[in-house]
C-alpha cells in the first residue's frame, strides 16, 4: 500500500530533469536548504507550492505526493486475510479501528470497500454488545451502497447489491432485502451455454469444457443452497428436501468438494429434527456435522476434484479457493457455538449422545 512520499518524488523528478537543488530553489523562490529538507523528509513544501511544483515536473499533485488512492488486487487480498487473522488473535476494537482506518484512507477504492464490507459482515458477531453488532452490519451495508452507487464496475456493483441484501437478512430486515432485490424472479441467464457453443464452433473444446464445468459447479451450489433455505422444520416436505440434498451431496461428493455447504446441511437438519422432537435423527445429523467439521475440513479451501478438474484455475482467478473469508480459529469457534449455543438443541443438552458430540467438537477444534 502506498502512502504520501513527496520527498522521494521531488528528489527523483529533480534528478530526472538534470537540475540542481539550487536551480529548483531559485525557480520556487526558496532557499537551497528548504529544497534539501523537502528531499530528506525533514519538512514538506507549503501547500501553496504544490501546484507550481507539479506543473514544473509535468505531473499531477497526486503523483507529486506519491499518493495512490487505490490498492492493488494483491494488496487488498493480503490486507483482508491479515485483518481476518487478527480478528481471531487481537482485541476486537483494535482490529475494527484498523478496518475503519483503511476504509477512510481508501474511500475511493471500491474493490477494497467491498472486501471491507465482507470482512465486517463475517466478523460482526465478535462484538460484545448486540447494539454494536447491529451498528457494524449497518456500516457494512453502507459500504455496499457506496460501491453500487459510485463504482463503474458493473460486476462489482452487482456483488455489492447481493451482499447488501444478505446483510439486511442478517440484521433481521427482510423488507429492506426485498426492496433492494425486488420480488420478481427473473429467468436464469444461459450465457454459459452460448459461450461454450462458441468455443466449440471455434474448435476449442477444452475452453468449452471449462466454461460448462464452472457453470455446473455454480448452479449446483445454488441449487443446494436454495434447497437448504427450504429445510425448515415446519415444512411438510422437510424429509423429502433433506433426502434430495443428501442425494445430490453424495453424487457430487460435496463433503469434500464443498464441505461448508454440507456442514450447514447437517446442522440445519439436526435443528429441524430436534424441534420436531426426533432425538435419534437429530443426533445422527449432529454426528455427521461433527465428523465433517473435525475430519479434513481444515485448513479450509475450495478446490476441484476428479469431475470438476477445470475448477482450480477458475477459483484461483477470482481468489475463491485458497483462503476462507474468516480465519480457521474463528470458523472453529463458530462451529462449536452452532451446537453449544443453539437454542434448537435445548431438549438434547442432558442426552449422553449430545454431550459426547459437544466434547468431541471442543476437543478436536481446540476449545480450551
Amino acid at each position: 500500500m502506498n502512502g504520501i512520499n513527496i520527498s522521494k518524488i521531488i528528489a527523483e523528478k529533480r534528478r530526472s530533469k538534470g537540475i540542481t537543488q539550487d536551480q529548483l530553489a531559485a525557480y520556487m523562490g526558496v532557499s537551497k536548504a528548504s529544497v534539501s529538507k523537502w528531499e530528506t523528509g525533514q519538512s514538506y513544501p507549503d501547500i501553496t507550492f504544490l501546484p507550481q511544483l507539479a506543473s514544473y515536473f509535468n505531473i499531477s499533485i497526486d503523483d507529486l505526493m506519491g499518493y495512490e488512492p487505490q490498492m492493488t488486487k494483491e494488496d487488498i487480498k493480503r490486507l483482508y486475510h491479515r485483518l481476518s487473522a487478527d480478528f481471531a488473535k487481537k482485541p476486537f476494537d483494535e482490529v475494527l479501528a484498523e478496518c475503519r482506518e483503511s476504509i477512510k484512507k481508501y474511500y475511493a477504492c471500491y474493490p477494497l470497500l467491498f472486501q471491507m464490507a465482507v470482512l465486517l459482515c463475517n466478523h460482526h458477531m465478535l462484538a460484545m454488545e448486540d447494539a454494536e453488532r447491529k451498528s457494524i452490519l449497518a456500516e457494512a451495508a453502507g459500504l455496499c451502497t457506496r460501491v453500487k452507487e459510485e463504482s463503474d464496475d458493473v460486476w462489482l456493483a452487482r456483488d455489492a447489491v447481493s451482499l447488501e441484501a444478505t446483510i439486511y437478512l442478517m440484521a433481521q430486515q427482510p423488507q429492506n432485502a426485498l426492496d433492494l432485490l425486488g420480488e420478481t424472479i427473473r429467468p436464469i441467464s444461459n450465457d454459459e451455454a452460448g459461450i461454450a457453443q462458441a468455443y466449440l464452433m471455434l474448435g476449442n473444446a477444452p475452453a468449452a469444457n471449462r466454461v460448462l464445468q464452472i457453470s455446473i459447479y455454480q448452479h449446483l451450489l445454488s441449487c443446494v443452497g436454495s434447497a437448504l433455505s427450504l429445510l425448515q422444520p415446519q415444512n411438510a416436505q422437510f424429509e423429502e428436501i433433506l433426502r434430495r440434498i443428501l442425494a445430490v451431496g453424495e453424487v457430487f461428493n460435496l463433503d469434500r468438494l464443498h464441505p461448508n455447504i454440507m456442514a450447514l446441511t447437517y446442522l440445519s437438519a439436526a435443528q429441524g429434527y430436534s424441534l420436531q422432537g426426533n432425538v435419534e435423527k437429530s443426533l445422527d445429523m449432529l454426528q455427521k456435522y461433527t465428523d465433517l467439521c473435525t475430519t479434513g475440513f481444515f485448513p479450509f479451501s475450495l478446490h476441484g476434484d476428479a469431475f470438476f478438474n477445470e475448477l482450480d484455475s477458475w477459483l484461483s482467478e477470482f481468489d475463491l479457493g485458497a483462503e476462507a473469508v474468516r480465519s480457521d480459529e474463528v470458523i472453529k469457534a463458530s462451529m462449536i457455538q452452532g451446537v453449544v449455543q443453539n437454542p434448537s438443541f435445548g431438549a438434547l443438552v442432558d442426552h449422553p449422545g449430545y454431550q459426547e458430540i459437544v466434547k468431541t467438537l471442543k476437543s478436536k477444534l481446540g476449545e480450551k
